[in-house]
């Protein structure tokens, strides 16, 4: 007779509340009203700002925003799907909020995929405790890449159930797999759900192999049929967001491009050179095992650190902040990838202990993740992904493909803790693989303790070009870097011996292993806890107060926020381009994106940026505030924009410009141009106010002649909403208008008096429109049926999930009755 179901069920609940007791313990900070001072969740406030407004006060969605770049859908932003039924699910998940809720369900996420791998849930325990608090969780928190980490936090069960449906249960196993793989795609971070897919992938090669070579074709064949129509239905729940982001990813930086190309780059997707920008080092993959092996984060030498002391002592204390700890090959890193030297000990005792194909997919899966990370460190396998994976040239960061790894070495640790504590492996092998793995994990760590050279310079190619009369400052930060290495070479080396003594005591009958278990529970904590709160800790928390702060509205905010018109603001005090505290109040020519539509991107490259660098040479050399407006007259990309204000200084009001084009504006002539190049390269020269430029393909909807104009011809804006625009025309002779809003062509509806009419795209980014004489009303509605579409078909997916986890549910409930 089976056991009662509250019997069953009691580790589960244990479970549960030990995650979530653990979960708010790490992040206490919560508990008193505070909150992650991280820059992306600043990003998100700031871009968000205008679609939350919208949101609280219609009740619907706004799908599209003015506050960044000019204009954009907001599919990237912040966008609901009410077609989508398991959000409510998604959302009772997340109940504790982020943090809380990431590292609860990263612990409970590698718990269930534990389960669906037979081992036992007290074990289970302890394995998702060692993978909730691997580094590059709290590293992805404290930058604010919150979707990031829900969709890690779901990595584990997709794969687990995958698993089960060829192991154990198809049904049941396909059925969890749709459920896991739907909340993995809500969490709306597709390159982590690609990295699941590469792992799902490995591990399908490898079942198929063994089904030829045991010739049981059919059942590889079955599991997976069900499994692919699983997946269709996880999509299907998801389809509204995920057909309203494709569809704008045609038109975004993930796009194809219509300028000509240089030779040898990619006429679509990313260029290799900027996929491959963060590309981990190859030594730099000891981090595995000794987290500050490359110096840790992108951070300030501490107080008490050699180069402070020195620079201090040379009077050059403010330098503090130009030099970092970190050295290896990235750009900059919020923190390494640390696993746990304990886990990375289990994971090696893994390879010597367990036997079959369970072993070699994890192997392949982690390996590849590994050398995917090196990008341009290991071109030939990047350029292979890049060239002919599909969609593997969308995805910048290649670092992040670690994330496989992370998952996969702390799943073969707890398989041969498993192998062990179920007797099947004789002891005294048992006890010898050990020693073996503790050898090949602590003396590796203990060998840099004693030779750190072998890490390489300490210093950075920039550092090491220093003059000689910097010298001193070199050899104080390779001090402080060796220091940092043997520091933590030391405690890995520790607590792998600490691991492996518990183990080996184990197997010898010296202890119980339920003790023993404990003692690594123990020892994941200790080792893991102070190397995550270093880039996530209680200081990296801000009063309600001061988070609030963040967005206090400056002087220049508040006299710029008097004007009630709708116009752009360029706000020169922050990074145009890489940052959205100006979009919390205004409506932004810049903006923080790393999807932002390819002909702006190409606009700030082309032009834009130029505008900006005149405008800021001209206001150097300005001697009054007079003379400072006037250098806008010739800044056409800048007025056409419609920017009205250029923020100098928060404290002070802002540079109001008079030359700014309006929300719309009548042109005498407008020239037809061949191709895109022909387009940017025009519209750089023209007057936006007297001529537009547009592409040939739109000859059918311009006038053949410009008629001249008359000073009784009018249009003006009437009303505005992010996705509702009215405007009001008076025109004595057909006219063509230039709209300074941004050209998107799925979704954007125009019409003259309520009647359907065309419009073109304009000077690059914008849109015309050719109008009648005459009194008119002009309207622009945002009304993508890729929006409407999506969420029908993710209503009838949500309704086939339910009926799916149902059908999978009935015959196991039958099966406990009959037990029982």
């Amino acid at each position: 007779m089976k056991p009662s179901l509250f019997k069953s069920a009691l580790p589960h609940f244990i479970a549960v509340l030990f995650f979530t007791v653990i979960s708010f313990a790490y992040f206490y900070p919560v508990l008193e009203g505070r909150k992650i001072n991280a820059h992306d969740t600043k990003v998100y406030e700031g871009s968000s700002k205008e679609i939350s407004d919208y949101r609280d006060k219609y009740g619907r969605e706004p799908l599209w925003t003015n506050s960044m770049f000019g204009g954009m859908p907001a599919y990237t932003i912040s966008v609901l799907y009410p077609g989508n039924l398991f959000k409510h699910l998604d959302d009772f998940l997340k109940l504790y909020k982020t943090p809380v809720a990431a590292l609860f369900l990263s612990m409970l996420g590698f718990y269930i995929m534990l389960l669906f791998f037979r081992v036992n849930p007290w074990l289970a325990m302890a394995g998702a405790i060692a993978y909730g608090f691997s580094s590059y969780l709290f590293v992805s928190l404290s930058a604010g890449h919150n979707t990031k980490a829900y969709a890690m936090a779901w990595m584990a069960p997709v794969i687990g159930s995958v698993v089960y449906s060829f192991r154990k249960n198809i049904l049941a196993g396909a059925a969890l797999f749709a459920l896991f793989l739907s909340l993995q795609i809500m969490a709306n971070h597709v390159q982590i759900t690609y990295y699941t897919g590469l792992i799902v992938l490995v591990f399908g090669i490898f079942e198929l192999i063994h089904s030829i070579k045991s010739k049981v074709i059919p059942s590889f064949l079955k599991p997976l049929g069900v499994l692919v129509v699983a997946a269709l239905i996880a999509f299907s729940v998801n389809f509204a967001s995920l057909y309203s982001t494709w569809e704008y990813s045609k038109e975004s930086t993930r796009g194809k491009s219509e300028l000509s190309k240089a030779e040898g780059t990619n006429e679509k997707g990313l260029d290799k050179e900027y996929i491959t920008q963060w590309s981990y080092g190859i030594g730099e993959s000891l981090t595995f095992l000794i987290p500050n092996l490359k110096g840790g984060a992108s951070a300030p030498f501490d107080n008490n650190s050699e180069t402070l002391k020195v620079l201090r002592k040379n009077n050059m204390g403010q330098a503090q902040g130009q030099l970092y700890r970190y050295w290896g090959k990235q750009p900059s890193t919020s923190g390494p990838v640390y696993f746990g030297a304990v886990v990375l000990f289990l994971f090696v005792l893994g390879l010597l202990v367990i036997k079959g194909r369970e072993k070699w997919w994890i192997l392949t899966a982690a390996l590849l993740s590994l050398l995917l990370s090196w990008g341009k460190n290991f071109m030939p396998l990047t350029s292979l992904f890049i060239d002919f994976f599909p969609g593997y040239d969308k995805f910048r960061a290649v670092s992040m493909t670690l994330v496989m790894a992370g998952v996969l070495v702390p799943l073969l640790g707890v398989l041969a803790l498993r192998e062990l504590s179920e007797g099947t492996i004789d002891r005294n092998k048992a006890a010898k693989s050990v020693l073996t793995a503790a050898l090949i994990t602590g003396g590796l760590a203990f060998i840099f303790f004693l030779m750190p050279g072998l890490a390489g310079s300490f210093l950075r190619p920039d550092e090491q070009s220093f003059p000689d009369s910097l010298a001193w400052i070199k050899d104080a930060m390779v001090a402080d870097r060796k220091a940092m290495l043997r520091t933590d070479a030391l405690r890995s080396f520790v607590f792998i011996s600490g691991g492996a003594a518990l183990i080996w005591f184990s197997l010898k009958g010296k202890i119980k292993p339920a003790y023993a278990l404990l003692g690594l529970v123990v020892l994941f904590l200790v080792d893991q806890i102070p190397v995550d709160a270093r880039y996530l800790g209680s200081s990296n928390f801000q009063t309600k107060r001061a988070a609030a702060s963040s967005f206090a509205p400056s002087a220049a905010d508040k006299e710029i926020l008097s004007d009630e018109g709708e116009f752009r603001v360029l706000n020169l005090t922050v990074s145009v381009f890489n940052d959205a505290s100006t979009s919390y109040y205004h409506q932004s020519i810049g903006g923080y994106s790393g999807a932002k539509m390819k002909r702006y991107q190409e606009l700030i490259e082309t032009g834009l940026t130029d505008d900006i660098n005149s405008l800021i040479s001209s206001l150097r050399t300005s001697t009054t505030m007079e003379e400072a407006a006037g250098v806008m007259q010739n800044l056409g990309i800048l007025n056409m924009l419609n920017t009205r204000y250029i923020i100098l200084d928060p404290g002070s009001a802002p540079l109001y410009n008079r030359y700014a084009s309006g929300n719309v504006w009548l042109v005498n002539g407008i020239t037809l141009v061949e191709n895109a190049d022909a387009e940017l390269q025009a519209v750089r020269t023209i007057n936006p106010k007297e001529v537009a430029v547009a592409d040939r393909r739109f000859a059918e909807m311009i006038p053949v002649a410009a008629t001249a104009a008359s000073p009784g011809d009018t249009i003006y804006l009437t009303s505005y909403e992010p996705n509702l625009l009215i405007y009001r025309a008076e025109l004595t002779s057909e006219r063509v208008a230039i709209f300074s809003e941004i050209y998107y062509k799925y979704g954007w509806k125009a019409f003259i008096d309520d009647i359907p009419a065309d419009h073109f795209r304009a000077n690059y980014v914008l849109r015309g429109m050719t109008l009648p004489a005459g009194s008119h009303t002009i309207t622009f509605r945002f009304e993508p049926e890729s929006y409407k579409i999506g969420n029908k078909v993710s209503l009838a997916g949500s309704i086939l999930l339910l009926a799916f986890l149902v059908l999978a549910a009935i015959p196991l409930f039958k099966q406990r009755r009959t037990d029982a």
